[in-house]
Parts: structure tokens; C-alpha cells; sequence
């Protein structure tokens, strides 16, 4: 399973940071079994279906601070925290989530790790990424999130069948700079890519 974390990432993966992910799944599995973090039908494929799919994301990543919206399980957040040194703040409203992921970040020794339970409309700063894994829909997300960005802030958004959808609506409200991947773990899926995103004005293309 390393081979295929470390592909996805697109970086090696020592074994002390395998170790770590090994822990988190650990964690992500028991504390399943209290809330429901992910669907029952994933859980035994979880390395393929939550911890590479997250990985994958590190790829479009540039350096700088990062902010994981909604993470929920940790999702992709604390998947990219354990493969990256690079800071990054996971902003999840719900307060037994949040409980479970600040209990990871302690347990994973996971430093450069925060942790805010808060709606991301309460959250401020500004980031160099912004991610977010089913959380809503692309035009939705850039409506609540976009002051915590930049000109150069580049957006890592997994979706699945419904991305270009989801692109294509978001277009009209939105402009900047868009592209898709495609996903690794899913046929159909993608990974939209943005960047230099502002609202567009009214009346103009």
C-alpha cells in the first residue's frame, strides 16, 4: 500500500509517515463505529477509497499554508497533514468531528495542525490552498470561502460524476482560472483545479 500512496502523492512515503496513516486509519475505523464519519460501505476499502484518494490531492498542492474545509473523518485533511509538513488549518463545524480530528492531530503528533470548529464563514486568514471533499457545490463553496483566499490561492476540489456540472454553474457567477484531472480511485470523478477565482461583476461575461 505504500507504493500506491506515495504514486498518488506523487512523493515518496517514509516509513514512519506510513506508520502514521496505519494509526489514523486505526482511529478513523473505531471512532466509525460512535459517529458516522464515513458510509459502512467504504470502511473496507478504506485505503483506496478515503486515504489515496486524499493523497492524490497533494499533487496540485502548492507550498504554503492550507485550509481543509468541512473536513469531517479528516478527509483530506489530516491524510495531507500526515504526508505534508507544510501548515494546515481543518475548519469543521460539528463539535464531536472536531473533538476527533484535534484528538488525531495530539495522538499523530501532528504540530503543524489546527484545528477550528467553526462555519468556515466565521474563520479568517488567508491561504495558499483551499480544499474541501463533499462538502457543497463548487459555486456554493466559493461563496463561503472565498475571503479566505488570494489572487493566487489555488483551489484542490475532489468531485465526483457531477464536476463539470458543478464547474459549469459555477462559471456563471465566478471567473478565474479552471481545469480538471482526472481521479485515480474513480473512473468519473475529478479534481477541479482553481485558481485566480473572483465574482464575476453583474452585467459583464
Amino acid at each position: 500500500m505504500i507504493e500506491k500512496v506515495a504514486a498518488a502523492a506523487g512523493s515518496s512515503v517514509s516509513r514512519e509517515t506510513m506508520e502514521r496513516l496505519e494509526h489514523y486509519v486505526h482511529l478513523l475505523l473505531d471512532e466509525n463505529n460512535r459517529q458516522n464519519l464515513i458510509a459502512a460501505s467504504t470502511a473496507e476499502d478504506v485505503w483506496m477509497r478515503h486515504v489515496v484518494d486524499s493523497a492524490q490531492l497533494l499533487r496540485f498542492m502548492p507550498a504554503g499554508r492550507h485550509l481543509d474545509v468541512g473536513s469531517g473523518a479528516g478527509l483530506p485533511g489530516l491524510v495531507l497533514t500526515i504526508l505534508s509538513e507544510a501548515p494546515i488549518t481543518m475548519v469543521e463545524p460539528r463539535r464531536l468531528r472536531a473533538e476527533f480530528l484535534q484528538r488525531c492531530i495530539n495522538e499523530l503528533d501532528l504540530r503543524h495542525a489546527t484545528v477550528q470548529q467553526a462555519k468556515v464563514e466565521r474563520v479568517s486568514g488567508k491561504f495558499d490552498t483551499i480544499t474541501a471533499r463533499a462538502v457543497a457545490a463548487i459555486e456554493r463553496l466559493f461563496a463561503v470561502a472565498h475571503h479566505l483566499s488570494h489572487p493566487q490561492t489555488v483551489w484542490v476540489l475532489p468531485k465526483g460524476r457531477s464536476g463539470q456540472m458543478e464547474l459549469a454553474a459555477a462559471r456563471s457567477s465566478w471567473q478565474g482560472h479552471f481545469r480538471t484531472e482526472p481521479s485515480i480511485t474513480e473512473g468519473e470523478a475529478v479534481i477541479v483545479i482553481a485558481s485566480g477565482v473572483s465574482p464575476r461583476r453583474k452585467g459583464r461575461g
